[in-house]
């Protein structure tokens, strides 16, 4: 017969460990809460607020009302008005905007002649999600500036706005012409697979507290941030292999270019290394077992690194505040650096603020974990 009082023992018990290991507590209580943060998030994608730049060669009255329709509401954000097609390019080149429209010289004067007017959309092709939706944005906002432009003039000559497509709008996609997915996402995997080494160094410092090897290490006049880093060093040697081995594989066998400089992308690279791995310390830190330590790093690494890194799902698509909290994970900024070096070619006057992002989180990332590991040990 079943005694309650066993069963509220070991219940009790359960409690106890629930409560009192931080590990299982996140998994338990907070894993459901930020897995469906990060699914409505990044699964949602309604784009909203993407940047772009008008170059207006007509400047005429029509032509300014037309822009004024294409950037009312909340879809397209006009960032920047530009004199010349050497401004577009740089704003281009440093991911400043995610499109350009380019309006003609005769833009007023062919609309009004009824004639084929053409127009010219620029897009990011490192991003193609986004340059997509400003096309198709457009192609919209144009067909009601026509209907509500000319609307009466060609009533009154018995044709319809949407029979004669006043407005050719041509497309050009910079640094993916194809708009190829893999041209994309490869470099910005990158980010996702040269992170693994974070999970180890995470499991590394769990499997000494769980072997009682730790407070051996601890006796000794090694210093807790010298042990910290010396916990890093190894992985960070393992990772700059792959930062050789990965690049050559997405060259060779998904014929991905390189158009960037390598050197660049291997220097930034080992500082990315340094950031991701002192992440998995600091989570190391707090794990008691290697179980909770997996766990928890797939949950605070692998899954942002997955969903909120901009490599699947637009960051166009989440809230000004997740974005800025994206920015926080290294993935977020390395996947830039990939995406900005592989494709456009950029140096390191465009990726430097990336860096230096990466840098700090790995300064910041390892005196947390140094001043929580004194306090625990």
């Amino acid at each position: 017969m079943m005694n309650t009082r066993h069963v509220w023992a070991v219940a009790r018990k359960e409690l106890h460990h629930i409560l009192r290991d931080p590990g299982t507590f996140i998994l338990v209580l907070l894993t459901p809460t930020l897995l469906l943060l990060f699914f409505a998030y990044a699964l949602t994608t309604d784009i909203r607020h993407v940047n772009i730049a008008v170059l207006d060669y007509d400047r005429s009255p029509a032509s300014r009302a037309f822009v004024q329709q294409i950037t009312a509401g909340e879809d397209l954000d006009l960032y920047a008005q530009v004199g010349s097609f050497e401004e577009l390019d740089t704003l281009l080149v440093h991911g400043k905007i995610k499109a350009a429209l380019i309006i003609g010289p005769d833009f007023s004067r062919d609309l009004m002649r009824l004639q084929g007017t053409p127009i010219q959309v620029v897009i990011d092709g490192t991003e193609p999600e986004s340059g997509n939706f400003a096309v198709d944005h457009i192609a919209r906002r144009a067909e009601t500036f026509v209907t509500e432009t000319l609307g009466r003039q060609l009533q009154g000559m018995g044709l319809e706005a949407a029979s004669l497509s006043p407005l050719d709008i041509r497309v050009r996609a910079w640094f993916n012409p194809g708009l190829k997915p893999r041209n994309d996402i490869i470099p910005g995997m990158i980010s996702m697979v040269l992170g693994v080494p974070a999970l180890s160094v995470a499991l590394a410092l769990a499997r000494e507290r769980e072997h009682g090897t730790l407070e051996q290490l601890m006796a000794t006049p090694i210093g807790r941030a010298e042990l910290l880093l010396g916990k890093i060093i190894p992985y960070l040697l393992v990772g700059l292999f792959n930062v050789l081995f990965i690049p050559a594989l997405a060259i060779a066998w998904f014929h991905i270019s390189l158009n960037g400089s390598f050197l660049l992308f291997f220097l930034l690279s080992a500082v990315f290394l340094f950031a991701i791995l002192s992440m998995g310390i600091l989570l190391g830190v707090f794990m008691r077992t290697q179980a909770a330590a997996l766990a928890l790093s797939f949950l605070l690494i692998f899954y942002p690194g997955f969903f909120l890194t901009g490599i699947f799902f637009p960051l166009a698509s989440m809230p000004e505040e997740v974005r800025l909290e994206a920015m926080f994970l290294p993935g977020t900024p390395y996947a830039a650096i990939t995406r900005a070096i592989f494709l456009p070619g950029s140096g390191l006057e465009v990726v430097w603020p990336y860096a230096v992002m990466l840098l700090f989180q790995g300064v910041v990332f390892t005196g947390l974990a140094a001043l929580f590991f004194r306090k625990k040990l």
